[in-house]
Formats: C-alpha cells, sequence, structure tokens
C-alpha cells in the first residue's frame, strides 16, 4: 500500500510538474512574441537617427571652401586664406593653407620663422606672419604663450611635396572693431588684404 501510494505520488507530481512546464513554456512563448516585435517596431528608429544626424550636419556651420586671400609664392606654392576672425577674447585667428602646385617639392624656409632669437627654440613656425593696419599705422605680431611659443602652427615637417598641402593657423592680437581689414605679410609672398569677421 505504501509503495502504491509513493508510486500515486510519483505520478501526481510528474503531471504537476509536466503541467508546470507546459504553464513555463507558453509564457515563454508569449514573451518571446514582444521582443520579436521589438525589434521591427523599432528598426524605423535607426533611420530617423540618421535624419537627425543628417538635419544636424546640414545645420552645422560648414568650413570656408572659398578663400577670402589668395596669393602666389616662390617655386610654385600657394597660400590661401579662408578666414580672420575675431573672438570674445580679443584675438585675432587667421587660418590658411599653402599648398605646393609646383612639379617638384618644395623645402620650407627658415624665415617663415620670424627674426626673433626668443621663438627659434620652437622650430619651424608662421611666426613670422604679421599683420598691418596702414589707417592705424599698426603691426601686429603673432602672439607668444607662457613659455614663449608662437601660437601658430609650428614643428611641421621642412618639405611639401608636389601637390601637398600645409594647412596653418595663428593668433593676433585683435584690432579695433573700427578695423574691417588689415595686410598680410609674410616671407616670400607678396602682401594681401585680409577682411575680418
Amino acid at each position: 500500500m505504501r509503495h502504491m501510494r509513493t508510486m500515486r505520488r510519483a505520478g501526481v507530481a510528474a503531471t504537476l510538474s509536466s503541467a508546470l512546464i507546459f504553464t513555463l513554456s507558453a509564457c515563454g512563448d508569449d514573451g518571446d512574441k514582444p521582443e520579436q516585435s521589438g525589434p521591427s517596431s523599432s528598426a524605423p528608429a535607426p533611420s530617423s537617427d540618421a535624419d537627425k544626424n543628417g538635419a544636424g550636419s546640414e545645420a552645422a556651420p560648414s568650413i570656408p571652401t572659398e578663400p577670402i586671400a589668395m596669393v602666389k609664392g616662390e617655386d610654385g606654392v600657394v597660400m590661401s586664406v579662408f578666414s580672420a576672425s575675431r573672438d570674445e577674447g580679443g584675438f585675432l585667428t587667421v587660418d590658411g593653407e599653402i599648398k605646393n602646385t609646383g612639379s617638384a617639392g618644395f623645402t620650407t624656409p627658415v624665415r617663415w620663422n620670424g627674426m626673433e632669437q626668443s621663438v627659434a627654440a620652437t622650430g619651424r613656425s608662421f611666426a613670422g606672419m604679421t599683420l598691418v593696419d596702414s589707417k592705424g599705422k599698426k603691426r601686429y605680431y603673432v602672439l607668444r604663450d607662457t613659455d614663449n611659443r608662437p601660437l601658430t602652427t609650428y614643428a611641421y615637417a621642412p618639405f611639401i611635396k608636389a601637390g601637398d598641402t600645409l594647412t596653418f593657423f595663428a593668433q593676433f592680437p585683435a584690432p579695433p572693431a573700427t578695423t574691417t581689414q588689415l595686410a598680410l605679410q609674410f616671407p616670400g609672398f607678396p602682401s594681401t588684404t585680409i577682411e575680418l569677421s
């Protein structure tokens, strides 16, 4: 009798266990359906993010592609200035590039560094660049940091291959707000007038 009761209890337990497993698997099937529908419902999300990114990139200000000044130097190098903009800190930053349009390589001259011995330790730089306000009778030099390094592109390669470009920036004290034009002077290039923004 005890053996029969044990067998009956085991049978009931097995039946309950099977029922429980069936119930859990049924719940799992129901739970899987939302997960499967989740990706399909969220599939358009990446495209909406892409649309947002696209709209953002269109709204973002673009880097000027047309130079505000362009002058030809020696041995086929051309200097293009893309912007000369004031900032709130009282500085004027000039951005541009020098392109070697010749068929041979161009060795950057030492005089681009300027004549000051104090910046010679910096190596190759654009410290020789100056801005001239002919009306205000003032000349502006590239600023220096606390270690006497010029606030301009420096330590660049001494050689520009044919067809390559060397981008640069140079930071100066900002002239008065009434000054809208300055003459940019750089060794090896003729003086050119740039509009300030």
